[in-house]
This record gives structure tokens, sequence and C-alpha cells, in this order.
């Protein structure tokens, strides 16, 4: 009886996801459903095209903060020039102390 009922049955793939269906001829009901097996995310053209993206935006993230550096020094110089003349121009006083407040 067990063999007359694995004759009537027959085996399903889905052309969509890959499970496994086998099915019953006689009862026109799924006897039994294997899943698919686990498709894998990892795709290697996607993560080499990835790394050469993120390769770029570091050069060019990098080349940015190089021009950043060089204008910095510059930056600054100005910035000591314009404080040098307001303070030369400015007289000296003597600093207060502690002491002097009481």
């Amino acid at each position: 009886m067990a063999s007359k009922k694995t004759k009537a049955a027959f085996e399903v793939g889905c052309p969509h996801c890959g499970a496994k269906l086998t099915v019953d001829a006689e009862m026109h009901a799924v006897l039994e459903h294997v899943p698919p097996p686990p498709k894998s995310d990892f795709d290697f053209d996607q993560q080499l095209k990835g790394l050469s993206e993120a390769e770029g935006k570091r050069e060019e993230h990098f080349r940015q903060q190089m021009a950043a550096e060089k204008d910095r020094a510059k930056l600054l110089e100005r910035k000591f020039e314009e404080s040098l003349k307001k303070r030369k121009d400015e007289p000296v006083e003597k600093p207060l102390r502690d002491i002097d407040l009481d």
C-alpha cells in the first residue's frame, strides 16, 4: 500500500523560489513541502563595486583635507597678523593681580 502512494505521488519544483512539493495524484493534495535552500545575498561584483566607490570617496576626502590644511596655514597666518596689528596700536597696560584688587 505504501508503494502505491509513492507511485501515485510526484515531485514538483517551484521555478520561482526553488521549493519542492510532493503531490499525491489520486487525492490532489500536497504530501510534503521542502523549503528552498537559503539564498545568499552576497554578490562579489556588487561588493567589488562598493569597495571601488569607497576607495574613491576616501581619496576625494583626503584631497579635500589636504587642501584645507594648506589653506589653514594661510588662514592662521592672516589671523595672527590681524591680531598683531590690533595689539600693536594699543598701549601696554600693567596686568591686574589679585593682590592689587584689595
